[in-house]
């Protein structure tokens, strides 16, 4: 018997409704929130929720002195499609020297790791 159930992965961010809206592009969803705290609920997934963080620092990758801490796979049919798109919407890529394996490696608009995964 689980002791508790998921509730949601949360990212800090200097904006969370930006960086929100930034995901929402990505997944779908809806973004509900403002202020300190946004919420996007993704269609068959998990909730992602965004929290404001005052002197945010974001993750290197990859860099053991500011360790990336978490990422996120996102599972795509092309990775030549979703890699335009993820970038219009203002991800940086992470590795674009190697392009022979399965994934790409991202930031998104707050330094956040993620990654486009081959499905």
């Amino acid at each position: 018997m689980a002791l508790a159930e998921f509730g949601s992965v949360v990212l800090d961010c200097p904006d969370p409704r930006a960086l929100a809206g930034f995901y929402a592009g990505v997944l779908g969803g809806t973004v509900e929130g403002d202020g300190e705290w946004a919420d996007l609920s993704v269609p068959g997934g998990p909730a992602l929720a965004f929290q404001r963080a005052p002197g945010f620092v974001p993750p290197e990758w990859p860099a053991a002195d500011r360790s990336q801490q978490f990422h996120l796979d996102l599972v795509v049919e092309d990775l030549d499609a979703a890699e335009k798109e993820v970038l219009e919407l203002g991800a940086r890529p992470l590795d674009a020297d190697d392009r022979s394996r399965g994934f790409r490696v991202y930031a998104d608009p707050a330094g956040h790791p993620f990654c486009l995964c081959a499905g």
